[in-house]
């Protein structure tokens, strides 16, 4: 077997940052196309566009946490029943790790709008890359192209 190339130094892994639990979702439509939303301006990465979510608030669970982030940002309705986890981010940044479950979700009531995105966008997706996205997001990529 191969060696993997280390990513941090030892010092990486004895730094404390909080982790910051995230959960996203990859809504998908019945032609195969997923929906992301642009940062609004004056939030953190305006303009970039990135898969619906948001914070666990306390008590939540990230299924729970999804049905409300999406009935509140797209004003659309799911179940628990129809979030499928598919993959998860891991990403450093500067002052927090980020850990991201990205569900996907083919089954919701009402149609998508941006109730706090700047835009929404219907993209396949092999023209996901083709939207700027925060790093955290990016990764999701590949997951979702072998699905779809």
């Amino acid at each position: 077997m191969g060696r993997c190339a280390p990513r941090h130094s030892s010092m990486d892994f004895t730094m404390t940052k909080p982790v910051l639990l995230v959960v996203a979702c990859a809504l998908v439509d019945i032609d195969g196309r997923v929906l992301i939303a642009q940062r609004p301006e004056g939030k953190h990465m305006a303009g970039m566009w990135e898969f619906p979510g948001g914070k666990l608030e306390e008590g939540e669970t990230p299924e729970i946490a999804l049905i409300r982030e999406l009935q509140e940002e797209l004003g659309v309705s799911t179940h628990a029943s129809c979030l499928a986890p598919l993959t998860f981010a891991s990403h450093a940044y500067e002052h927090m790790h980020l850990l991201m479950p990205l569900y996907v979700c083919r089954k919701w009531e009402g149609t998508p709008q941006p109730l706090e995105a700047a835009a929404l966008a219907w993209a396949r997706p092999n023209q996901l890359r083709d939207y700027p996205m925060p790093p955290a997001d990016a990764p999701l990529i590949p997951a979702l192209r072998d699905l779809l």
